[in-house]
């Protein structure tokens, strides 16, 4: 099978490796001119990014970068990248490398020819109609790991700086126009991004299949997203230069995030406040907290997942599924608790809090109430 196609579920997809070449064809398509790549520090200084911007200035675009951007991207980083496109008279954004990067990117095409200020967007309600949405810059989006699938997402998570809270920003225009997936640009990803990111994925597409929310398509998406992670992540893992295995993890990625329009959970609504708070990875955060989470749930997920078990080849119905997650967890590096992660003195009241006012304690199959969200954290301090 040949790994390289075109699609245009949910946005425009160019998938396959050494596709970044087609930069200038993208940015076209999207009607953008004078592009302003927007990557995080990590990036700025890669051979990835330093061939992309060659790209860009051999194609006419120039090579003008934004990499002020943190690991959990914030305030301060969006008010820095909106100064930068305005006065550089950008026309567009090209948003460049994992969540850090795409969300940031996505973020200042939005706010730059927007008045209010940020957080009267957040995604609570309609707050979104409270945007121009003709005055939201065109977006290119390019992946550099495979884990959030923020390219084809409609929100960015970004970080409140002074309340350590994560917020979730979102409109419908925030889905780029064309996204390159190049599973080449991931081949150096080093083994904890791999994991972590790639886990990131995984617990995407697991809590969209628990979600109780009715959406047949993310059901079945999250379903094959599941089955690429458990065939595909180990090979990426193990060999960082497998290319089939990068590119099937690329599509879990964009495959989870599409399917998590169905909801996500518990796993999610800790991650956020844990990584706000404590500045945690978020994607090995989620894998941190997904044993606890699934036993938290049993009740509610224990026959589908032993559904989703049989389709994956597991034994042991809803046992040999969290048997499977545990050892996926170890085979990968992955911290048992979150003190291994190095949350050593956790503020177990505000982490709470900040997951009971998280979006995702929406899709939870079982309620989440103070008493049993502050005993699963418990569980895996």
């Amino acid at each position: 099978m040949t790994l390289s196609a075109n699609w245009s579920y949910p946005t425009a997809i160019r998938f396959g490796a050494g596709r970044i070449s087609e930069i200038g064809e993208a940015c076209a398509a999207a009607g953008i001119k004078k592009p302003l790549l927007i990557t995080d520090r990590g990036l700025a200084e890669m051979d990835i990014t330093t061939r992309t911007l060659d790209l860009m200035e051999a194609a006419g675009l120039g090579r003008a970068i934004f990499a002020d951007v943190d690991p959990n991207p914030n305030e301060k980083n969006a008010a820095a990248g909106v100064q930068a496109f305005k006065e550089g008279g950008y026309d567009g954004v090209i948003a460049f490398g994992g969540g850090s990067g795409l969300d940031l990117g996505k973020l200042v095409a939005f706010l730059a020819g927007q008045t209010r200020p940020l957080w009267d967007f957040e995604d609570i309600g309609d707050y979104w109609t409270r945007a121009d949405g003709d005055a939201i810059a065109p977006i290119i989006a390019v992946p550099t790991t495979a884990g959030t699938g923020s390219e084809v997402g409609r929100a960015s998570v970004i970080t409140n700086s002074e309340t350590e809270e994560k917020k979730i920003i979102f409109h419908p225009k925030f889905l780029p126009s064309v996204v390159i997936c190049d599973p080449a640009l991931t081949v150096g990803m080093p083994k904890f991004i791999t994991a972590g990111t790639g886990l990131d994925a995984f617990a995407h597409c697991v809590e969209a299949f628990c979600s109780p929310h009715y959406h047949p398509m993310s059901q079945g998406i999250a379903l094959e997203g599941m089955r690429l992670v458990k065939d595909y992540l180990p090979r990426a893992y193990a060999d960082g230069s497998d290319l089939e295995a990068r590119a099937q993890m690329m599509s879990a990625a964009a495959m989870g995030a599409t399917a998590f329009q169905k909801g996500l959970g518990a796993i999610h609504a800790l991650s956020h406040p844990i990584g706000a708070i404590h500045h945690t990875h978020h994607g090995t955060t989620n894998a941190v907290c997904m044993p606890a989470v699934l036993q938290f749930n049993k009740s509610a997920i224990a026959t589908p997942l032993a559904g989703a078990a049989a389709y994956l080849g597991i034994e042991g119905g809803f046992v040999g599924f969290c048997d499977f997650v545990n050892e996926l967890n170890a085979a990968l590096g992955i911290p048992k608790s979150l003190a291994e992660l190095g949350v050593t003195s956790p503020d177990v009241e505000r982490i709470v809090d900040g997951a009971l006012n998280d979006p995702s304690t929406g899709g939870n199959p079982v309620e989440m109430t103070k008493a049993n969200t502050t005993t699963l954290l418990e569980s895996i301090l």
